[in-house]
């Protein structure tokens, strides 16, 4: 593994600012996640130990796939020029075929980027969202295995991410794939790859993107907003978490003015131009103000972002407390906004 760097760290405001509440239906979800997710702070010395930490907890594919009504496949897709090759699981509903079959109109996709901090977890991490998309909307899913950090720096993962979008896109009569609906989706720091392959996507002119969903997405590496001083060791996801994350995806660079938008989608100066965005967050989370300053700059850019900061939410809240009142609100957010973006 690549050496960790220290490299950068905000000045504490003084005094520090109190954090949000908690919604009260939330607090039994979060102690579970706590207990589950966050058992091994995530320091430098401990990404190793979370690693495997977080295999143990990652359901292996064939139990996400058993009783669902979808069909998977594993490829070795070209990868970034003078990088390795990537890995992609597909998720088809079930009865689409691969051969071109005329009964099977080419449906929408989605690339699902998992999430992590940059620095944990596997694709399988974020089949789940990609298996539900299939059964309940008919589209195409495809999780990337991008290369983690610190073993590999920032915007590496990205590119990986990148480089599976334009696969699906030059393969998308193969795979059954309208290219005029593709979308790019993650949470935390797979909201935040989504983001920079968004990003990406626009500047190349390769690929046009239906849109981008990104669930609390890890985008800023400065870590020296209100929302992420409020969480100073508090809380699913803290501030010293993402001070690892950041260390190890950005090395000495982090916190400089040579981080560029494809690092850290929150240092772009340019936000016109991008795919519909649908951007989702706690009030009660770290990523809570970054999160609304990327929507901000989208609409101040003549844009299209739909926004929505949940009362209480904590940090990956519809997961782990799924029956709250605020956890179905949120879900059935999304639903809406996939149904709109998907049937364009």
């Amino acid at each position: 593994m690549a050496e960790p760097v220290r490299a950068f760290r905000p000045r504490p405001p003084e005094p520090l600012p109190t954090p949000v509440p908690y919604d009260p239906e939330l607090v039994p979800g979060l102690a579970v996640f706590l207990n589950l997710v966050e058992r091994i702070p995530l320091r430098a010395d401990t990404i190793d130990a979370n690693r495997a930490h977080f295999r143990t907890i990652t359901p292996p594919l064939a139990e996400q796939l058993a009783g669902r009504d979808v069909v998977c496949e594993e490829r070795i897709v070209p990868g970034p020029e003078d990088a390795p090759d990537v890995e992609v699981t597909i998720i088809r509903p079930a009865g689409v075929r691969d051969d071109g079959g005329p009964e099977d109109a080419l449906r929408p996709a989605v690339l699902g980027i998992h999430g992590g901090g940059y620095v944990l977890g596997t694709r399988s991490f974020g089949t789940g969202e990609l298996i539900d998309l299939a059964e309940r909307t008919g589209a195409i899913g495809v999780a990337v295995e991008y290369r983690l950090a610190p073993e590999t720096r920032a915007p590496g993962a990205a590119e990986d991410c990148y480089a599976a979008l334009v696969w699906m896109a030059r393969h998308a009569e193969e795979l059954r794939i309208d290219p005029e609906r593709i979308v790019v989706t993650g949470s935390s720091a797979g909201g935040g790859l989504a983001a920079a392959v968004a990003l990406m996507a626009r500047d190349r002119g390769e690929v046009r993107l239906a849109g981008q969903l990104l669930g609390s997405p890890m985008i800023d590496d400065r870590n020296g907003t209100v929302s992420a001083w409020q969480y100073d060791g508090i809380g699913a996801w803290d501030r010293n978490n993402n001070d690892t994350g950041w260390d190890a995806a950005l090395g000495e660079d982090r916190g400089g003015d040579g981080v560029g938008a494809y690092q850290a989608p929150a240092r772009a100066v340019r936000l016109s131009g991008l795919a519909p965005a649908f951007l989702e967050v706690g009030s009660a989370e770290i990523f809570r103000d970054e999160t609304i300053a990327y929507a901000e700059g989208i609409w101040a850019a003549g844009g299209e972002a739909e926004l929505h900061v949940w009362s209480g939410g904590y940090h990956g809240f519809t997961g782990f407390s799924p029956d709250a009142e605020v956890s179905r609100a949120a879900n059935a957010a999304r639903d809406s906004w996939w149904r709109r973006i998907l049937a364009r």
